[in-house]
């Protein structure tokens, strides 16, 4: 017989993603990067913002410039464009897919959920002060509503991208966005709200990399912690 101490046993913290949940987390991020990539050649050949901004050329997608101008006289929009089109399916389809699983399978609710305001102010306060604490396998209200969010600006970004795209066959699309060139305007901030999100992702992953071992192995596990 084991004698009781009145002490907890110490747990281990586990973070599990199954094949399906890896494969689609990767496709989504190539998708993401070739369209982000595609997409500052198409802003910088023509401009959504009434200022004077452009992106380097080393971080757009569309080819050389030099190839391009001697094959089509222009300085890679055709590719760009076609890269754009291209990324947008594969993500369309696959996040799609992502949503349809994660409810299916209860990752949002289990993971994602419950959210509330006050969980959420009281994470970001700990946060801004470097002492909100990051268990392996748990999500903090800071990151559910990062992945909301993220997931929304995706969403508002596919949708303002494909009314810029048929502003014709779809003007009552067009026209929830405030008109072609508005569309153009929340397309615009959308990527950036994408491109917000991924940085501070790659810098918690950096922070906590068995996050990244989990995302590509399946599982990772921290050290031992007791039972508060």
């Amino acid at each position: 017989m084991t004698a009781h101490t009145g002490e907890t046993a110490p747990l281990r913290d586990v973070q599990l993603h199954p094949l399906s949940r890896r494969i689609m987390h990767w496709v989504n991020a190539l998708a993401i990067i070739v369209m982000i990539g595609s997409g500052w050649r198409i802003y910088d050949y023509y401009p959504a913002l009434p200022i004077d901004f452009g992106f380097p050329y080393y971080l757009t997608l569309g080819g050389d410039i030099a190839n391009t101008e001697a094959i089509s006289n222009e300085d890679g929009l055709a590719n760009a464009l076609a890269w754009h089109f291209g990324a947008m399916w594969v993500l369309v389809l696959n996040l799609l897919a992502y949503v349809i699983v994660g409810f299916a399978s209860g990752h949002f609710r289990r993971d994602f959920l419950p959210l509330s305001v006050g969980a959420f102010a009281h994470d970001l306060f700990a946060a801004l002060r470097f002492r909100l604490d990051h268990r392996l396998g748990r999500y903090n209200a800071v990151q559910k509503v990062f992945y909301w969010g993220v997931l929304a600006a995706i969403l508002v970004t596919v949708l303002s991208g494909i009314s810029i795209w048929k502003p014709v066959q779809l003007k009552e699309l067009t026209w929830l966005f405030g008109g072609y060139e508005f569309a153009r305007v929340v397309h615009f901030f959308g990527m950036a709200a994408i491109v917000g999100f991924l940085f501070v992702h790659i810098a918690l992953t950096i922070l906590v990399p068995k996050t990244l071992v989990a995302m590509i192995l399946g599982r990772a596990s921290s050290a031992p912690h007791r039972r508060k």
